[in-house]
This record gives C-alpha cells, structure tokens and sequence, in this order.
C-alpha cells in the first residue's frame, strides 16, 4: 500500500512574509486582505524531519518521496499545480501527499527513477490546491545531465490549444505581455532553502555542489517556477480554477540575474526563465 503522508497546520502571515522580503516585495494584496497569493502554499506545510532522517545530500532517506536506492541524487523537473480557491491565513489547512507515479528510464547519464508527488491541500471542508511535483533520481556518482531528463507522458498537461507548456523559448516573434528580472546570489538561495525547509546542499554548499558534478551552486527549480507565477500574478491574471503546468529545462547556476518573460494572446499565457546569458531554464503555461 502507498505511503500517505498528511500535514496539518494553522496558515500564519509569517512565512508569506518572510516571501514577500526575500522577493523584494512589500506585502501583496492578497495577503493583507487575508489570502495566499498564487503558489506561496510552497512555504507552508512542509516536512520537518528530524536531522538524523537526512541523507548525506541533506533529503530525507524516508517519506514522500523516498530515494529509490542508497546514494540516489534527487533533481525537480516540473510539476502542475490547480488551485480551486484561494487559501485563507488565520484558518487550518492539511496537506496530504501520496506518490502517484513511478516510472523508471534510462537517459544519456544512465538510469533514470521519474517520481511524481501528488498533494492537496484542504481547508475548511473543501479542496483548496491540487499540486503535483515531479522528481527525477539518477544513480550514485553518476553526471547530472546538460539538460533537463524529460518527463515521461503522462507526467504533463496539455497547455493552451493543446500546446506542450513544457517546450523551448517563446515563440519568435511573439509579443511580450510582461517582464520581470530577479537576481539570485548564494545569499538568497540559502535564504531560500531555509524559508521551504529544502537542506538538498546543492543550493547553498558549494564544494557538496561540486562533488555531485555542477560548476556552481543550483538555483532552486521552485523559485524558478514561483517567479513564472510571481509575473502571472503581477500581470492581474487570475488563475484560479486553472492549470498552471512548469518544467525546467535546463540549469542555472551561481549568481545571475533571472529575466522572466510572458507571451500570449487572450486567456492563453506562457512564461519562461531565461539564466544571465540568456538560456531559458524554466517554462510554464496556464491553460485557459
């Protein structure tokens, strides 16, 4: 029988707070008038697990997911997140997270474990946010790849008019309905780690980070998804009742500044990430 994993607890002004800083943001509206803006669930309801239950990566060895053998190195590809309503602060809320898939492949670095995590967090009777995360595993001592491993089907949702959200860049020619530049440092990428309670040492212990065989400290998949949402929302877009799918595809390292770009026409919105020289690490859409 899979493993359930459940999460509860009361949705403080705290941590979004503590969001809205390391984003360089004063406090969104949606938060002062007592709501999570989009995807800031991600720094509420996470696992604490005790010192002694993480992998010498800093992952916990059990749970959900669990690494599928002794040494497994853990990536984050992507995921899919709905949210059927706005979650509420000054109110409960659970989380409840169960495998959903496991498929195994073997890429240009050797065999590949695909897991895909599927949360939903409920409050006051009702589904608040379906979120599914999809984690790559690749071997001990094996490279990490140039590019993203690419999902196996099944593990996306078709994007607008049935486009793949996960593709490459934009469009050419395409207009640009909003941008936004972040720039990321070792400073922010702990603080980072530290608000989502993420010890993975690749984000903030570089000479771990080289041992697994990056040039750099990684910058985090979640905050590169959270800013492709982060301009979603600073665009006026609401998304709620629909999918906000994101993969990334391809990595950035070290300290950069992130350039965010949305494109689309009428309901149909893509977004990527491109790194400081310009390489898109990161697509997303939000279906219409």
């Amino acid at each position: 029988m899979a493993e359930v994993q459940t999460c509860r607890e009361l949705i403080t002004p705290g941590p979004a707070e503590e969001l809205a800083a390391l984003l360089d943001l004063e406090v969104p509206g949606a938060l002062r008038d007592g709501f999570l803006p989009p995807l800031w669930h991600w720094v509420y309801l996470l696992d604490r697990p005790r010192q002694d239950e993480l992998g010498a990566d800093g992952h916990p060895l059990r749970g959900v997911p669990a690494p599928p053998g002794p040494g497994w190195l853990r990536m984050f590809a992507g995921g899919r997140v709905t949210a059927y309503r706005a979650v509420r602060v000054g109110r409960a809320a659970t989380r409840t997270s169960e495998v959903a898939r496991t498929v195994e492949k073997s890429g240009r670095s050797g065999p590949l474990t695909f897991v895909t995590v599927r949360s939903r967090i409920e409050q006051d009777g009702a589904v608040a946010v379906v979120d599914e995360q999809d984690i790559v595993y690749r071997p001990p001592g094996s490279r990490p790849p140039t590019a993203a491993p690419t999902v196996p089907a099944g593990g996306a949702v078709p994007g607008p008019n049935g486009a793949d959200p996960n593709g490459g860049s934009r469009a050419r020619g395409a207009s640009v309905r909003g941008t936004l530049e972040f720039d990321v440092d070792p400073v922010v990428l702990f603080r980072f780690s530290a608000l989502t309670h993420n010890a993975h040492r690749i984000h903030y212990d570089l000479g771990y980070t080289t041992g697994e065989g990056y040039p750099d400290l990684v910058v985090h998949g979640p905050l590169q998804a959270l800013l492709l949402g982060e301009l979603i929302r600073r665009l006026g877009v609401d998304p709620l009742g629909r999918a906000f799918s994101y993969r990334l595809v391809g990595p950035a390292y070290g300290a950069q500044r992130l350039s965010v770009a949305a494109t689309g026409d009428g309901p149909d919105l893509r977004v990527e990430v491109r790194d400081g020289a310009g390489r898109v690490t990161a697509t997303g859409a939000l279906a219409a």
